[in-house]
């Protein structure tokens, strides 16, 4: 199997006045870089996707709305996702629980991390990904990337507004080691889905 695994970097938020773009295009830049896989924007704004009201979750009855099986679609196309993810409440946001919801079959088997920022990086918005994550028979990588602390603040646009490249030399280690178990269970998850095909 030589084909590069297929990743989506998915921002989680939808917000006019998000800060998202910032650690999406970095984190797409870092990957896109490596070379050993295929890396895609993938933007909420561009799913307005209702609040799930199926029947129910299409890993037992096909949905409906034509906006949510678009999205069931577009993340099936891929063999594993960065998301991006914003701290509402010591959780994800809104928007992206919503997303996640609205798939099941097209999650199964595929591996996952994350970019958080936030005053702590995201790390309990985080860990609350990937809870849902487990549940949606998904596989988390053990890294992470955080933007949190003084590096937050020094690159948001309401405080220091620097560019991120100045707080990268923090960000680049765990953004190398989360990339790298990324692709390793994205290379075992296709795998093991070949033997079965």
């Amino acid at each position: 199997m030589n084909s590069k695994p297929g990743i989506a970097v998915i921002i989680g938020s939808t917000r006019p006045t998000r800060f998202a773009d910032v650690p999406a295009q970095w984190i797409l830049k870092q990957a896109r870089a490596r070379g050993d896989m295929d890396v895609e924007l993938v933007d909420l704004r561009d799913h307005p996707l209702p609040f799930f009201d199926e029947m129910a979750s299409n890993m037992w009855m096909p949905s409906r709305n034509p906006e949510a099986i678009r999205w069931q679609e577009t993340v099936g196309r891929f063999d594993g996702y960065i998301f991006v993810v914003a701290e509402y409440n010591h959780s994800v946001t809104g928007v992206l629980k919503n997303a996640l919801d609205q798939a099941y079959k097209e999650w199964n088997r595929k591996p996952f991390t994350a970019i958080g920022y936030g005053g702590i990086g995201a790390a309990r918005a985080v860990e609350h990904l990937r809870l849902i994550g487990v549940e949606l028979q998904m596989v988390s990588t053990h890294a992470a990337v955080h933007i949190g602390g003084s590096d937050f603040f020094a690159v948001h646009p309401m405080f220091g507004n620097k560019p991120i490249e100045d707080i990268e030399a923090s960000l680049l280690p765990s953004a190398r080691t989360a990339l790298d178990e990324l692709l390793w269970w994205a290379r075992a998850t296709m795998a093991a889905k070949a033997l079965e095909a």
